[in-house]
């Protein structure tokens, strides 16, 4: 039996969704995991927006003033926080009680993890959203995901390496952000999880699925699911990922296949679609302008 049990530091960002971040509050008030302590970073949000923090007192609070994204939003709370890991939740997900020993649990029999995720389900459903993801394809920038949309029948309840953790909830060794450092912020929105794990494999650890736990997560709740802002940052995220992650020829053809099929394909498709703003949105992602 263990004498001593790591601190786990719980890190939310909220931006303009109290309710929600106040149902997440509340699950993780249900886990069994005696160490932990929870942050909350408000990413200034409208000021009747902000979290009421007198709800729960025991929270360390943090207000920015400016957002700072999800990388600069969770940084904010890294560079405070105390734990020997570090869990970064997604405000729109809710944790089974058994999340953090069984989650612990993958780093005492595999030494060489640096970053876990547990299998991420969609809020009020039985269907799957991440039970692991493959490596990133240098042409489509994109991981294949096992289990998506699939229902869960108990299939991936397993534990096993993967090549890319789940930003809605991945815990880290400290170790891993003493050796890389913080989320890079010059991703803001997208693909921040997928470099981080990277920069992680190169500095010699291992992602790990655990499939023996689960969140459920409501998905896309600050920034919308076909949202102008997510179309810019998904188009300008995804060539940052293939500069810093991507090198010699690989880069090169990542780079070029974008802007001579991918680009010109997905705004053809949303100006298909009317959605015209999601259009001029992907345009100034892909050449560097600033989201309007």
């Amino acid at each position: 039996m263990k004498t001593h049990l790591p601190k786990v530091s719980i890190i939310l960002v909220n931006f303009n969704q109290p309710e929600v971040t106040y149902a997440c509050l509340q699950s993780l008030g249900r886990l069994k995991y005696s160490n932990y302590e929870v942050w909350v970073v408000d990413n200034a949000s409208q000021r009747q927006k902000r979290i009421d923090s007198s709800l729960f007192p025991e929270v360390n609070y943090i207000q920015s003033e400016t957002n700072l994204g999800f990388s600069g939003g969770n940084n904010l709370a890294i560079t405070q926080c105390t734990g020997d890991y570090i869990l970064l939740l997604n405000n729109d997900t809710e944790v089974e009680p058994e999340l953090l020993e069984t989650l612990l649990d993958t780093f005492d029999k595999h030494p060489d993890a640096g970053i876990v995720s547990p299998k991420i389900v969609f809020h009020q459903t039985n269907i799957l959203q991440y039970a692991g993801t493959g490596a990133i394809n240098p042409l489509t920038c994109r991981g294949n995901t096992i289990g998506y949309k699939e229902t869960d029948q108990g299939q991936y309840d397993h534990v096993r390496r993967t090549d890319l953790s789940h930003g809605a909830c991945m815990m880290i060794k400290r170790e891993v952000i003493q050796k890389i450092g913080l989320l890079s912020e010059e991703f803001f929105l997208y693909y921040e999880e997928y470099d981080f794990c990277e920069q992680a494999k190169n500095a010699g650890f291992s992602i790990y699925y655990n499939g023996l736990c689960k969140v459920f997560h409501k998905e896309s709740v600050s920034v919308g699911k076909l949202s102008p802002l997510k179309s810019y940052y998904m188009a300008k995220n995804r060539v940052l990922f293939a500069k810093r992650n991507f090198k010699g020829w690989q880069k090169v053809i990542s780079i070029a296949y974008y802007y001579l099929l991918a680009l010109p394909k997905n705004v053809l498709a949303e100006s298909l679609k009317g959605r015209y703003s999601n259009s001029r949105a992907i345009l100034r992602g892909a050449f560097g302008q600033l989201p309007q």
